[in-house]
């Protein structure tokens, strides 16, 4: 799923989490109190609902039953997060024990208000260290303000596909590794027809699916936030940066008018008609999940790499924008000491997180399972698995409303690429003082 639709999910959820807020306890703390050798259900809910993955979820979940034969697993797929919410709130028998959420965005308000329980007793009690456990990024985005309420439960790495026959067809050898290059590539690759494209080279505007601020800002290593928690896409020099360069990428290509004219012929971004399966446009930005989306479409000339760094940053290249799923406890659980097993089993045996990786086409989340000689030797899958491994990749941080700071920050991209905001530097400042006071209302 593209982190902006995720990012968009978790604004529309805020109201939910904040109502569910008022019916927790503020706090999440285990309160485990049950015997997870004894008989007992559990209720896993999950967002996943393609026939692979839920294939995937249920092979898993045998296979954690068979170790624990007195845990049984009731699991209940493609629930999303405001299910999720109406269902902690109401409580009871039928709410979920366990419940994994696409929307990272979210683990801020999951953390804060209580919903998921704090999971650092159950990795004391059972002598997980997450550092040595899971990738940085992801443990970024599965705790808020010191609160561990959440695990990775596979992730997601983006990095940069290209058409390797246009490739070869306008004579580049190789794919570009800094964004110098990548604006020359750019431009080689594009060929106009009239007033529009036969085929484009790169569709830098922000609607352009997958080119969203946050994922091209990656590339240079920004912070959202300062060490007091306000925004600071203002004074981080690497948001300027991105917008700089994305204007003058816009500008290059033929400007934003004919852009936007053209990225309106294009596909479904889930469906065998996106614009890199098409042929439509030769690179682009987007997840592990897209090659397998293009090879079940019939195109299989994609070429994958890291996404291009700035020329000034070029020794970390290879890194990349990270994200995930995650996974946590709910704190309403009178079960927890049993839903504790599944998590751990789910979020740390090798095995069970390669068996669901490879089945799913989706990054690991642990060190253990991204080394493992089990995974996936798929050429194009390892770049990802590479990226995710790569220290310098970020992510975007958890916050107590969610993603609104991200769609604050994407709307201010839309107004600038398109000539409505034409002050880069006081729309960062705006975007700042926008964020601030959507974060202290939120508190």
């Amino acid at each position: 799923m593209s982190r902006l639709t995720k990012a968009a999910a978790a604004v529309a959820a805020t109201a939910a989490l904040s109502l569910l807020a008022s019916a927790c306890t503020g706090q999440s703390s285990s309160g485990a109190a049950d015997d997870a050798s004894k008989d007992v259900t559990i209720n896993f809910w999950h967002g996943w609902s393609a026939p692979n993955e839920l294939k995937a979820i249920n092979d898993n979940v045998a296979l954690f039953e068979k170790a624990h034969p007195n845990i049984h697993v009731n699991v209940q797929g493609n629930i999303t997060d405001d299910k999720i919410n109406q269902a902690l709130r109401a409580g009871g028998d039928k709410a979920p024990d366990v419940v994994s959420s696409f929307a990272t965005d979210n683990v801020g308000q999951f953390c804060s208000s209580g919903a998921f329980t704090d999971l650092a007793p159950f990795l004391t009690k059972d002598g997980i260290d997450p550092a040595a456990t899971f990738p940085e990024p992801m443990l970024e985005y599965t705790q808020y303000d010191g609160t561990r309420c959440s695990l990775p439960l596979l992730g997601d790495a983006y990095g940069l596909y290209y058409n390797k026959k246009a490739f070869a067809a306008a004579g580049i050898a190789a794919p570009p590794k800094t964004l110098s290059e990548f604006k020359a590539d750019a431009v080689k690759l594009t060929k106009t027809s009239g007033d529009s494209y036969s085929q484009l080279g790169f569709m830098p505007d922000f609607h352009g699916y997958e080119s969203t601020p946050g994922h091209l800002a990656a590339q240079w290593g920004v912070r959202y936030f300062d060490a007091s928690g306000d925004s600071q896409t203002a004074k981080d020099p690497g948001f300027a940066a991105m917008f700089n360069w994305q204007q003058d990428m816009v500008d290059s290509l033929g400007g934003f008018s004919k852009l936007e004219k053209y990225r309106n012929t294009f596909g479904d971004e889930f469906g065998a008609k996106n614009p890199l399966q098409t042929g439509q446009v030769a690179m682009g930005i987007d997840g592990e999940w897209r090659l397998g989306m293009a090879r079940d479409a019939g195109m299989n000339d994609l070429g994958v790499a890291p996404f291009p760094v700035p020329d000034d940053q070029a020794s970390p290249y290879g890194k990349g924008y990270i994200t995930g799923t995650i996974v946590g406890i709910a704190n309403n659980s009178t079960k927890k000491n049993a839903a504790w097993e599944l998590v751990k089993f789910m979020t740390t045996n090798t095995d069970a997180v390669v068996s669901f990786a490879n089945a799913i086409h989706n990054v690991p989340s642990t060190l253990a399972a991204l080394k493992s000689p089990k995974l996936d030797q798929d050429p194009g899958f390892r770049t990802f698995i590479d990226i995710a491994q790569n220290p310098d990749s970020t992510t975007t941080p958890p916050s107590v409303n969610g993603g609104a700071y991200q769609v604050t920050l994407q709307d201010f991209g839309y107004s600038y690429e398109s000539g409505k905001a034409k002050d880069l530097q006081a729309g960062l400042q705006g975007v700042d003082s926008q964020v601030d006071k959507d974060i202290a209302q939120a508190q």
